[in-house]
């Protein structure tokens, strides 16, 4: 494997391994993947929560800080005069060796200094609140060891945003238990809260403590703890002020000794009638049981090896052999681990977002969905009925979720008007993966009020008609407060540099506002809604759609064509956006991604002029850039895409989220090889020697890359969380390599470069194993000219769906 400056690949054990712990930026990993979540970046930092990063933050973390990645779950030794972390933050004492390995929700972070190695695994097992911390301190000297260890974590209160807002009453309500070796953080507890957390060794320590200022010292920072630096505990019991947890161990090891300790962060709630074991003393019940589960290096080490099965399963479902080892990498781990982490989170808690100011996404987890389904189909039609219960009952939509309520967040509130159709989308995937017809008669709320309920099909409906019963003059869709493009708000004419664009009033009475992508969207889910119909024997309703679909075909075929490419819209006067016509941002890569997924003029040679027009004025060395000739100017008709530098956002940036809807736009003409060089200059493997200018983790996609206009093009920003990771996803395996779940078997569709022999993809699919050879003795990049299943020669380009539990061997020709 081939070593970078950073790290390199190991493919074997699926991760990433760290050697150099100055990373261009924090490069993080997530423990959990249930309702128990961490992050951790190479050098320990990040923080936990229970199921909501903003109500349920268990531990501190500083995003905008100096220096950069502060706070976390830090172990700091004292060898003698010489203090030092395993991760090297925060002291940063230079250390002997570090290696940091990111694998499937876990980490493991070693360090060496002097002869003493210190190994920690971090991982939360599966169906537990809690994160586990195996500690493995090994003596690798010819003399005995004797040392001190410190741990450290820091409680964060509870909601994280008043735990920066509202000091007056933070620093007066922190309250801890101690018992044993566990300290309780139970902040609050006594009045509203039925929860509490703790963090314990499974060891008899000897000294602790459990306020900030005491071992820390008010005028220091993590790097230098008093308690620390002079080696001694205070045995501090906080009360107000700032509450950590620290655990004061006296160590000696005989040469070559190893030693493990158990360190656990759990995370506790209570029965009302169950909060106390007397007065003021929490129920400490169920949390000696869940530490009595993991309290030895056996039990540890089977709930590991648990989690790895785990991910062997989730992988197994889809992978690829194609002989290149950087596509193999992306399409069989950490493609599919990422699109995993993003369903877990849509975009609230990275080291970009805090976690605190955005919930679960409307359109981001309808998005997600089709990343995840493959794995876990049972969550995923959980998470469809908890999206469509959001809705309102015009079709409209809260454009976010809390996911500890599931309520919809009320401070965004709603009137994007591309939300409701992504239902469409992700109810479309679940079926056409599982089969399972039966979720469009759940019955589902509007808006999460009893008494409301009516079934997923009627939700799908009023999606559809909420585009129809929204058009503007043109026949094409009113935009709304924005599309898929959050920061296009047409309807906003904002002067106020104290108002979000977002949430200011979105003035669309009487607005002419309207957007070409979500015409191309309404024109592809509105013939997946259709389709829907007619399989559902609701033949009227289908035909009702096809005239809409067909109409608006015809509405961007006249009023959504620019001459060279497809307009972005119409903005709140009428004029165009989006054209040869305007000043800057003269062409968007938004619309000519939908329209031509959508096939909106293959005929008339749209579609390629279209795409040829991208490659032409939005194509660069890092990928395709959302819109050009930047803007320079603020546009107060546009609203905010317009206030970010050249190059950046969604001012000219790279968005890698939109770039796979010109990469499937290219599948439809049949340009294998354009949508494959498309492909490779966003995917983070192939980006591995760039990273000291990427900066960003070469493992995972990100939201966006400096454009060409940019001061620095090429340098990424919002890593993990982002539609990228599913839509890459979904034009690789299902457009690229060309394997689709549909309704009534796999669909063989492949779009690759000519210059392929072949390739082969393993799929489970509804119970059955299927195992793909697709070979291109002619070197086409299109075109199924046999498949055969088993043997038996198949007609069309349909795997017929195969008994539950068998394993078929399917031979595909192309050309």
């Amino acid at each position: 494997m081939k070593e970078m400056k950073y790290g390199y690949f190991d493919d074997i054990n699926r991760e990433y391994v760290i050697t150099e712990p100055k990373t261009p930026w924090p490069w993080i990993n997530y423990l959990g993947n249930k309702d128990f979540f961490s992050l951790i970046s190479n050098t320990a930092g990040g923080y936990s929560f229970y199921k909501d990063a903003k109500f349920r933050r268990i531990t501190r973390y500083r995003y905008n800080g100096v220096p950069m990645d502060a706070g976390g779950r830090y172990f700091y030794i004292k060898d003698g005069d010489t203090v030092w972390n395993p991760g090297w933050k925060p002291t940063k004492t230079p250390l002997d060796a570090y290696e940091c390995r990111h694998g499937m929700n876990y980490t493991v972070i070693k360090g060496e200094k002097n002869g003493l190695e210190a190994k920690a695994l971090f991982f939360v097992p599966l169906d537990t609140h809690a994160e586990i911390t195996r500690l493995t301190l090994t003596n690798k000297t010819d003399s005995p060891k004797s040392f001190k260890l410190f741990s450290f974590i820091e409680w964060c209160l509870w909601n994280a945003a008043t735990d920066m807002e509202n000091f007056q009453r933070n620093f007066s309500t922190g309250e801890v238990e101690i018992d044993g070796s566990t300290i309780y953080h139970k902040t609050e507890y006594k009045e509203r809260r039925n929860h509490y957390a703790f963090y314990s060794v499974n060891t008899p320590v000897d000294g602790f403590d459990t306020d900030r200022e005491t071992f820390i010292g008010l005028y220091n920072g993590f790097d230098e703890p008093d308690a620390v630096i002079e080696g001694r505990p205070r045995n501090s019991v906080a009360h107000g002020w700032s509450p950590i947890a620290s655990h004061y161990l006296e160590i000696t090891l005989a040469p070559g000794e190893s030693r493990d300790l158990i360190f656990m962060l759990g995370y506790i709630e209570n029965p009302q009638d169950e909060k106390w074991e007397s007065k003021g003393i929490i129920n400490k019940a169920p949390a000696r049981a869940m530490m009595a589960r993991f309290d030895t290096t056996e039990k540890v080490d089977k709930a590991f090896a648990e989690l790895r099965t785990y991910w062997d399963e989730l992988l197994g479902r889809f992978s690829v052999r194609s002989g290149d080892e950087r596509l193999d990498r992306m399409v069989n781990i950490w493609n599919q681990y990422q699109c995993m982490i993003t369903f877990c989170f849509s975009r609230s808690a990275s080291f970009f977002e805090s976690g605190i100011g955005r919930g679960m996404g409307f359109r981001d987890s309808n998005q997600d969905l089709v990343g995840f389904v493959h794995q876990i189909p049972a969550r995923a039609r959980e998470r469809i009925i908890d999206i469509a219960s959001t809705q309102f009952p015009d079709g409209g939509c809260y454009h976010q979720y809390q996911p500890l309520t599931k309520r919809g967040n009320n401070d965004i509130g709603g009137g994007f008007n591309d939300d409701p159709m992504w239902l469409i989308f992700g109810t479309v995937a679940y079926i056409k993966e599982t089969g399972d017809l039966s979720i469009l008669s759940e019955p589902v709320p509007f808006d999460n009020q009893p008494g409301s309920e009516v079934s997923l099909m009627d939700h799908l409906r009023v999606s559809f008609d909420h585009v129809i019963n929204n058009l503007g003059p043109h026949g094409l869709p009113l935009i709304g407060r924005a599309d898929w493009n959050d920061c296009l708000n047409l309807n906003c004419f904002s002067n106020d540099p104290n108002e979000s664009f977002q949430t200011t009033e979105n003035r669309s009475e009487g607005s002419k506002a309207e957007s070409l992508m979500i015409a191309g969207q309404f024109v592809i889910y509105g013939r997946d809604y259709e389709e829907l119909c007619r399989r559902m024997g609701l033949d009227a309703e289908a035909d009702r759609a096809r005239t809409h679909v067909d109409a608006m075909v015809e509405a961007v075929k006249a009023h959504g064509w620019d001459g060279e490419w497809f307009l972005r819209a119409y903005d709140y006067f009428g004029r165009k956006v989006g054209s040869h016509e305007n000043k800057e941002g003269k062409i968007f890569i938004e619309s000519q991604g939908w329209c031509t997924m959508a096939g909106i003029g293959l005929e008339e040679g749209m579609l390629e002029q279209s795409l040829d027009s991208v490659k032409k004025y939005l194509d660069c060395e890092h990928g395709i850039v959302l819109n050009n000739p930047a803007f320079t100017e603020y546009v107060m008709d546009y609203g905010e895409i317009s206030t970010y530098p050249a190059g950046y956002k969604e001012n000219a940036g790279i968005f890698a989220h939109n770039n796979p809807w010109v990469i499937i736009g290219e599948t439809v003409l049949g340009r294998g090889d354009r949508a494959w060089e498309y492909y490779q200059k966003i995917c983070p493997a192939y980006l591995e020697d760039k990273s000291d200018l990427h900066k960003v983790e070469p493992y995972v996609y990100c939201q966006m890359t400096a454009g060409k206009d940019a001061a620095r093009p090429g340098e990424a920003k919002n890593s993990w969380l982002t539609g990228t990771a599913a839509w890459n996803w979904y034009a690789i395996t299902q457009f690229i390599l060309g394997i689709r779940p549909g309704y009534d078997g796999l669909v063989v569709d492949p779009c690759i470069p000519a210059s392929w022999d072949g390739y082969e993809v393993s799929r489970r699919f509804r119970g059955a194993g299927y195992r793909i050879s697709v070979t291109n003795p002619a070197h086409v990049s299109r075109g199924v000219k046999q498949i055969t299943v088993n043997g038996t020669p198949v007609q069309g380009n349909v795997i017929p769906l195969c008994p539950e539990g068998s394993d078929n061997s399917v031979e595909v020709i192309l050309g």
